[in-house]
């Protein structure tokens, strides 16, 4: 397995070729209207998945700012680039000064990476505009003691299932009071006995070699132990960790509870498995079903969502995610960009954004507005799924840490080297200074 490791230099030509053809065709063809004729609109160019949140967005700024500024948005799909080829794609743009970015979005755990790109915001917004922001989206956005960016949206893992499919059990009303108040591991596995014959999905969640195992990874360590990488010290191989990694292991191998092909899925082919098969339990992140209810409509009208479950004795956590907004520092429209930034992050816009898409918001007064939570009352629970959430590591490394991590642990899913084995080759190769294509 070892000869798919390449050095630091062999990675960064595959990549610099592969993000060079990709920016021609995705990065310089911005998806939208043109510039006007009349130059004295200045157009903003905003490097994004252009969902319907972010539409909306564009939409109501360049009717409130028409003849004077308008937004272009330049649409990086999900469904059509991963996270890392997303990086890709900015990273070259920016190292070349593209004129095509003004604004872009990065996911939180980038934001260590794209600093150097970006322009420091401290001066744009004062203490009290920070404060606004929730307090554990905004810490992803400093560096060094700089604001370099604005959370867009926020994110938490979490456990969604099939409420039609539980309702069988008798005791379903208790079942249910124990999944919303975080059920432990071993309650969750006894759980799963109780379903004769065994369903062919009890519980899904993201196993390839990719960034979502990451994030179930670090959400069994939770709390268990300090963070996984502290400063210069690594803490890949720790007793903690090779528990949660096991578990993983163990619900695909020993419990049954978990259908081998998990360690070909990503996100979206967790989603697309649950739902054309009826698992009772999956993981995933707020919002996400929205792009199935066209064909899903009435199986996605049965389903909640709780936290996800934990170690017994230690608390219930979920990794947060989420999406924060930088300028590039090389834009002459720094400005205007400041101005959509704020309207973007305006309550009327983040109450738009949840409303669109399902995207939590990442300010205070979303949450603290008492008429709009009863309109949407899963607000409250979001909010209480937040208060022990845990970020992952914000390294510039991070994305080599891990992939070789991602790569390792799936090793170990399918169960071709043992939990000890992997992660000690984990925190081997993440020190040799190698890193690994898929």
């Amino acid at each position: 397995m070892f000869s798919r490791l390449f050095s630091r230099t062999s990675l960064l030509i595959v990549s610099l070729l592969i993000a060079a053809l990709a920016i021609v065709i995705v990065v310089f063809t911005p998806t939208g209207p043109e510039e006007e004729e009349d130059t004295k609109v200045t157009t903003l160019y905003f490097a994004d998945n252009l969902s319907a949140a972010q539409q909306t967005i564009i939409d109501r700024f360049n009717a409130q700012y028409r003849g004077s500024l308008q937004v272009v948005p330049v649409n990086l799909p999900f469904t059509k680039f991963s996270t890392n080829e997303r990086k890709q794609l900015l990273t070259r743009a920016l190292r070349s000064k593209s004129s095509r970015i003004d604004i872009f979005a990065v996911d939180l755990v980038w934001t260590p990476r794209f600093v150097k790109w970006a322009e420091p915001l401290t001066g744009y917004f004062s203490p009290m505009e920070q404060q606004a922001f929730l307090p554990q989206a905004i810490s992803s956005c400093y560096s060094g003691g700089e604001l370099v960016g604005v959370p867009f949206y926020f994110d938490i893992g979490i456990l969604y299932y099939r409420r039609d499919l539980l309702q069988a059990l008798p005791d379903f009303a208790e079942v249910e009071r124990k999944l919303k108040a975080a059920m432990t591991w071993g309650d969750f596995i006894q759980l799963s006995r109780r379903f004769l014959p065994r369903p062919p999905a009890f519980y899904l969640f993201p196993a390839d070699s990719y960034e979502g195992l990451i994030c179930s990874f670090v959400e069994n360590i939770g709390h268990q132990s300090p963070a996984l990488i502290t400063g210069d010290s690594l803490r890949v191989n720790t007793p903690a960790a090779r528990r949660a990694l096991q578990l993983l292991v163990d619900l695909v191998g020993k419990y049954g509870m978990t259908p081998p092909a998990v360690t070909n899925y990503k996100e979206g082919d967790v989603y697309e498995h649950a739902l054309a098969q009826d698992a009772i339990f999956f993981r995933g992140w707020p919002g996400n079903l929205r792009d199935y209810e066209s064909r899903y409509g009435e199986k996605i009208k049965s389903i909640s969502f709780a936290a996800l479950p934990h170690f017994a004795g230690s608390q219930p956590t979920a990794v947060f995610g989420g999406w924060n907004l930088m300028i590039a520092r090389d834009s002459n429209k720094k400005a205007a960009a400041i101005k959509f930034i704020k309207f973007a992050t305006s309550k009327e816009m983040q109450r738009a954004v949840y409303e669109k898409m399902g995207y939590l918001p990442a300010i205070k007064s979303v949450y603290e507005d008492s008429a709009f939570c009863r309109q949407h009352p899963d607000l409250l629970y979001y909010r209480q799924l937040l208060a022990t959430g845990v970020h992952r590591p914000a390294l510039v490394e991070y994305t080599k840490i891990s992939d070789i991590l991602s790569f390792f642990a799936h090793q170990a899913i399918k169960q071709e080297i043992s939990v000890p084995a992997a992660l000690a080759g984990a925190e081997a190769m993440i020190r040799s200074q190698k890193v690994l294509i898929n």
